[in-house]
């Protein structure tokens, strides 16, 4: 986890952790879909960072296209005042994709 203020006088927190997705299906689209979702119920700017290519975590064409099969790896990054909150949840979905059976 690497959390960082980015200017001492700004609240702008930035907050990144790498993730891999276990489920068996990958961050197909009803995952991706939820994941989403719940990227947007927060005020902190979300990026899914994948071979050095950026991808909006609160776009479903973005999450699609940054291809998470299982197995992939990628970095999860916040910016905002509810960063850490933020990729904590969305840390604890892609868990409990892992756990869901596969539709």
């Amino acid at each position: 986890m690497i959390l960082r203020r980015s200017h001492p006088n700004d609240k702008l927190i930035v907050v990144s952790r790498e993730i891999t997705v276990q489920n068996e299906l990958g961050l197909h689209a009803r995952p991706a879909a939820e994941f989403v979702r719940v990227a947007n119920g927060f005020r902190a700017e979300i990026t899914l960072i994948k071979d050095e290519q950026r991808f909006s975590a609160s776009s479903l064409i973005d999450v699609l296209r940054a291809n998470l099969d299982r197995g992939a790896t990628a970095v999860l990054e916040a910016r905002g005042a509810d960063a850490e909150a933020a990729i904590t949840r969305l840390e604890k979905l892609l868990i409990e994709f892992r756990k869901r059976k596969e539709d």
